[in-house]
């Protein structure tokens, strides 16, 4: 806005070429010029806010014939004012806009200072040419006293033609002043009136005509007319306020005049009615005649119902403030609209979901909530701790932002009924959303609406399905989110689970719901390290032998009798059939195929039963049945009789006489014709272990912990290793560093003559690692390869009722590994007796199950000498002569 300012006694000049600039007036320019981009650099970037420039318009000689006259009507003879320009030649190549012009210039005696209220530097490519864009403000006017060359623009010696607080103050007070001013402002107000009624604007300039000085907003009504250069240039050169005002008043009028003019013709053309405007109206009386007739089939109806619809559901004021908004933009549309479907879709979607839907969540009771977890899960003690834990946080503070829980662990382990668990001690819903696979950011967050087709994400469609605002929402195989060129759905869980937001989250479709997010993985590496630290991570290691038994006794064998419509009537597993499908025909981590292989013997017994009592019927050999409500036996050949029960028997006894006749007991036998012959030996060690060159590994999977072979073997050859197995550059890199060392300690371990320095001379070496179809990689089999290679050059076996694990180096010390407690189980599980670990793991023996380590001899090793004593019977026989 224009306002008094101290004006220097020379400016740099801008030439604006049948432009003129007014005080108070804003204009937008792109400088393109060497002159005018070296003014701009020099007096406006440079000096930021400081700067200030100076405009004066100009015109060709061949402009100026028609002006004169022009310029000089109106000057006020009480003022002394007068049109003035000056002329300078520019045969000295004086560029304006950056041309140059060899006629003689005429430069407008006044002009305007003004100073830059937005700057932004760019370069044209592939030119390299610097430009700007400028936006300025008009300050105050100025006259002309001397207009001189500078480098490659003008700048002139100026005086200010402001007037001063006194003179103002002293023209305020002259009655043809406030004639005009009031004339001024009526003639304003209605032109704003008219406005307003128009186009719904001029709120604004109302405000501006109630503050601001009359003869300083003459010049900002006047700037956005449209008028001509004439008009502008005598609007510039009216210095005394009382004819500035009369100018203006008299342009506005005018202005004023055209817009009625225009409605008035518009109103003429409007009264003629195109063929879609007659539709329209058609299509209106259409709706009415309906309305009368009591047709409730009509889109408009539907719109009703959907606007009750969203009344009724309770949304935020913020949320219901939009979506009336959206609602008023539906009706103004036509069904053959392309935004009409997605906008009404979007609406009936904000209507369904449940804004002030919420579960009532009872009183927690820990001790319900701890029996629950018992009774739904067996062992899991250290998770269950923690889940109680952070239940009781939730007790004493119900509105607390808790952590995001993830539960990392192999399949089948409990995962999912874990967080199933947590929903039923809250007494919040449950609802599962998977992630596998999702590689759309709009999966997580949803489309934007301007996409066709738009829809909201898999979390707000989780929360439709389940109907409460405030459910256990789970996260399913979260580390199994992939992405490509549609966003990566990782960084879009950043939001989501965010530990300072885990009770509500943001959709770029609708808006934000309040939820409790739990997440499940199989393993933390694939998940991006930003988003695993918004987590807590709990790890569910896979369960024990007895730990499987437990389980399959008291909730795999009920379940399955009930999927398959049985009971312990109809099928029975003893206890020691159940140890045998353990050892025999499972080896996981979980309990899933253990399920499945239940579910067979269940299903064997299914068809049992049902050719059972098809074939059963009351019949001549009903007598074979014994039950004592039978004693009165149909005779042979004789008709049946009606028999009388007595009241205090069960009439369901009849039909137990039928079950107990057919309960099938499960035994080694049925296994074997049921499951088929065993997966599983406890020997399969032992017979891979018989010949030299084999050593026993343990490594960890996305499964759990898993037993792996390392088979070396040697043939005639130049000294190359080859390795099989589809392996990873790390455990490729493994057999290189652990061949290098036994290379090296080749004489020191008595593995080649004396007079033989180099153990490879003549031979090559092949290391394989069964399941070639299975990836391997990771360095925790260093000391097993070691191992197979020492058996091999000794050709003296490895012990088969001990494993190994760790990393080890070129110096030979033996490194600490991960998944301790998975390896281990997986020992157990394989019949391993001896289990050689890095002495630095030692700490994590603390989470194996005393039941597993009471059956395992755990060995520790801090050098690779340690590992060879205690892998071979006797101890390691080159010991004695190393000089390690």
């Amino acid at each position: 806005m224009a306002e008094s300012v101290e004006l220097p006694g020379r400016l740099a000049i801008l030439p604006f070429r049948n432009k003129v600039l007014l005080p108070g007036a804003f204009i937008r320019i792109r400088c393109t010029s060497h002159s005018s981009v070296k003014l701009v650099e020099q007096e406006l970037w440079q000096r930021e806010e400081k700067g200030l420039i100076g405009i004066l318009p100009v015109r060709d000689a061949a402009d100026m014939t028609s002006m004169d006259s022009v310029l000089s009507q109106g000057v006020g003879s009480e003022s002394g004012e007068r049109g003035s320009k000056v002329q300078i030649s520019t045969s000295d190549a004086l560029k304006v806009d950056g041309k140059s012009h060899p006629e003689v210039i005429h430069w407008h005696k006044r002009g305007v200072a003004a100073r830059a209220l937005h700057l932004s530097r760019g370069v044209e490519k592939p030119s390299g040419r610097v430009t700007y864009i400028v936006v300025l403000e008009g300050l105050c006017r100025f006259n002309v006293e001397e207009l001189s060359t500078r480098g490659p623009y003008c700048t002139a010696k100026i005086s200010s033609l402001e007037m001063t607080k006194a003179e103002m103050e002293q023209v305020e007070q002259d009655p043809d002043f406030v004639t005009l001013s009031r004339q001024f402002k009526a003639t304003a107000m209605e032109l704003i009136s008219v406005l307003e009624q128009k186009q719904k604007t001029g709120g604004r300039i109302k405000v501006l005509l109630e503050t601001l000085p009359l003869h300083k907003l003459a010049d900002i009504f006047v700037a956005s007319f449209e008028m001509s250069l004439e008009e502008q240039l005598s609007m510039l050169d009216s210095v005394d306020p009382k004819v500035r005002l009369s100018k203006a008043t008299e342009l506005v009028d005018r202005h004023l005049q055209s817009i009625r003019v225009a409605e008035k013709i518009t109103q003429k053309v409007e009264g003629q009615l195109s063929k879609s405007q007659k539709e329209f109206l058609l299509r209106q009386q259409m709706r009415a005649i309906k309305e009368e007739l009591g047709d409730n089939d009509d889109d408009e109806d539907d719109l009703a119902a959907l606007e009750r619809k969203m009344q009724s559901a309770g949304m935020p004021s913020n949320i219901w403030k939009h979506a009336q908004r959206e609602l008023r933009r539906l009706k103004k549309m036509q069904p053959q609209q392309p935004g009409y479907n997605s906008s009404r879709v979007y609406l009936e979607l904000l209507a369904d979901l449940p804004w002030q839907k919420a579960s009532e969540e009872q009183e927690l009771d820990l001790k319900a909530a701890k029996d629950r977890l018992d009774c739904d899960h067996y062992g899991l003690a250290k998770v269950k701790q923690r889940i109680i834990e952070y239940l009781a946080v939730r007790k004493l503070k119900p509105d607390a932002r808790g952590p995001v829980l993830c539960f990392v662990g192999p399949p089948g382990v409990g995962k999912t009924s874990l967080a199933s668990s947590i929903a039923a001690a809250l007494g919040r819903k449950f609802v599962r959303i998977s992630l596998g696979g999702v590689k759309d950011e709009a999966d997580i967050r949803g489309h934007r609406r301007t996409y066709i087709g738009s829809m909201p994400g898999r979390l707000i469609d989780g929360l439709k399905r389940v109907g409460v605002c405030n459910p256990v929402m789970l996260l399913d195989e979260i580390d199994k989110t992939g992405s490509d060129v549609r966003g990566d759905p990782a960084s879009a869980l950043l939001e989501v689970l965010d530990p300072e937001q885990n009770k509500s989250f943001n959709d770029q479709y609708p808006t934000f719901f309040y939820v409790i997010f739990v997440a499940t993985a199989n393993r933390v590496q694939p998940i991006p390290p930003p988003l695993l630290d918004r987590m807590e991570v709990i790890e569910l290691p896979g369960y024990t032998a007895e730990e499987k038994l437990r389980i399959a006794m008291q909730h795999l064998i009920p379940r399955v009798l009930d999927q398959h419509g049985l009971n312990s009537e109809y099928l029975q597993i003893p206890e020691a059939m159940v140890k045998l499908v353990i050892q025999r025909y499972t080896r996981e981590a979980g309990v899933r195929n253990l399920e499945r292989n239940l579910a067979a013997l269940a299903r064997a017994a299914a068809v049992r039963v049902a050719e059972q009592e098809q074939a059963v019927s009351v019949s001549k050999d009903v007598h074979k049945l014994a039950s004592p409500l039978l004693d009165n036996r149909l005779a042979e050949g004789a008709e049946m009789e009606m028999e009388v029960l007595p009241m205090g028997v069960n009439n369901n006894e009849i039909s137990t006489a039928f079950k107990i006749s057919s309960c099938l007991v499960v035994d080694e036998a049925m296994l074997e014709k049921i499951l088929g012959p065993p997966r599983f030996d406890d020997r399969e060690a032992a017979d891979r272990v018989a010949t030299p060159g084999v050593s026993v590994g343990l490594v960890w999977t996305n499964f759990g912990g898993e037993v792996q072979f390392v088979e070396a073997t040697a043939m005639i050859g130049s000294g190359e290793l080859h390795l099989t197995g589809q392996l990873g550059d790390v455990i490729k890199e493994s057999a290189k560093i652990a061949l290098t060392w036994v290379r090296a300690r080749a004489a020191d371990l008595k593995l080649a003559p004396a007079e033989q320095k180099n153990v490879l001379q003549g031979r090559d070496i092949h290391i394989h690692f069964p399941a070639g179809a299975v990836p391997k990689d990771g360095p925790s089999a260093g000391v097993t390869l070691v191992t197979a290679l020492v058996s091999l050059f000794s050709q003296k076996c490895v012990r088969a009722d001990t494993a190994m694990t760790g990393e080890m180096t070129l110096r030979g010390l033996v490194l600490p590994v991960g998944g301790i407690k998975d390896k281990i189980l997986a020992a157990h599980r394989h019949g391993i007796k001896r289990v050689i670990l890095p002495e630095r793991n030692l700490k994590d023996l603390v989470e194996v199950p005393a039941s597993v380590l009471s059956n395992l001899e755990i060995l520790l090793a801090k050098r690779m000498e340690d590992v060879l004593e205690q892998a071979f019977d006797g101890g390691s026989p080159w010991r004695q002569h190393s000089k390690l």
